[in-house]
């Protein structure tokens, strides 16, 4: 038995739709939401089943690997996330790369020797890492109407990942993977399904425009610090909002706080995109807490230790 574990963003899903065009499987697929991180515990595999494992962090299913390597299941491993250290294992094949500029899909392409770049190339703009996007589509020889198509594909494709739940999104992951699965090249996919793609662009339009009227609660030349309310608008817009900003700001990190039911805030971290670091480390120092070097997000931080954030986020950027 074969099991498909990956995050629902755009990296998650265009890693596992390249892996499935190359070596088509027949799987249970397992994934969620943007920061449904704990993947692996949900997989019940036997000695002789086989896992991917796709875009989610090792340190966040550290014991549930470990379990499912001590009973003799083929774990295949490919993520940019933290990874303290990795398991030497005969049953784990990882590919972990850390590095600030490359993302899941990214090593991916480069596993499967470049057989389905463009893929890759949106799950890069998914993930904001625009420079790495435009140098993996050099091979492509794109005209810039066309990269801009990728670009706003892979957005929309991160933007629907985001929310507390499957119910806040407009499709679920799973569905989403399904529907892109059999087409080795986005543009047929956006030509075929026109209807879906204007479904995530409008939300994305709207959701966008809503946040863009939010004030700051801090700001600097160096910080800013927003804080949004729990809704559905701003589950969904957090992450790729965040993205827009560092976007716009690049000399500027940037934290936006979404209020959530628990009373407390789900938050994600930019680190400044001329400075790609420590995203990562501000937010492994909170309980739920963790990510990449550029981009990091903490799941619960509770209110009582929002202050402690907040300086340690400003004092982290403004040295």
């Amino acid at each position: 038995m074969t099991f498909d574990v990956f995050n629902g963003d755009a990296d998650g899903i265009c890693a596992l739709l390249q892996l499935r065009l190359a070596e088509p499987r027949d799987s249970i697929l397992i994934t969620g939401v943007k920061r449904d991180i704990g993947l692996l515990k949900r997989v019940n595999a036997q000695a002789g089943d086989r896992v991917t494992v796709l875009d989610v962090s090792l340190d966040k299913n550290r014991q549930p690997l470990l379990d499912l390597l001590n009973k003799q299941v083929d774990v295949f491993y490919v993520d940019h996330h933290q990874a303290s250290d990795i398991p030497d294992h005969p049953h784990l094949q990882t590919l972990i790369n850390t590095d600030a500029n490359v993302c899941t899909s990214l090593l991916v392409d480069q596993y499967l020797d470049h057989r389905y770049t463009a893929w890759a190339v949106v799950a890069a703009f998914g993930d904001n890492l625009y420079d790495s996007a435009v140098q993996a589509a050099q091979r492509l020889s794109l005209s810039s109407a066309a990269l801009e198509q990728l670009r706003q594909l892979g957005t929309v494709i991160n933007y629907n990942a985001y929310g507390e739940s499957v119910e806040d999104l407009h499709v679920s992951p799973d569905v989403l993977y399904k529907r892109l699965y059999g087409y080795q090249s986005p543009f047929e996919f956006m030509q075929d399904n026109a209807q879906v793609c204007q479904q995530l662009s409008e939300g994305y339009a709207n959701d966008m425009a809503l946040a863009n009227q939010t004030l700051s609660e801090y700001q600097s030349d160096k910080v800013a610090v927003f804080i949004l309310p729990d809704a559905k608008w701003a589950r969904r817009v957090s992450g790729v909002w965040s993205n827009e900003l560092a976007n716009r700001y690049p000399d500027r990190a940037h934290a936006v706080l979404t209020n959530n039911k628990a009373g407390g805030f789900v938050v994600s971290v930019r680190a400044p995109l001329n400075n790609k670091i420590g995203a990562d480390d501000i937010c492994a120092q909170f309980p739920g807490g963790g990510g990449r070097k550029a981009a990091a997000g903490i799941n619960h931080l509770s209110t009582d230790t929002l202050t402690a954030f907040k300086n340690t986020f400003i004092k982290r950027y403004s040295a």
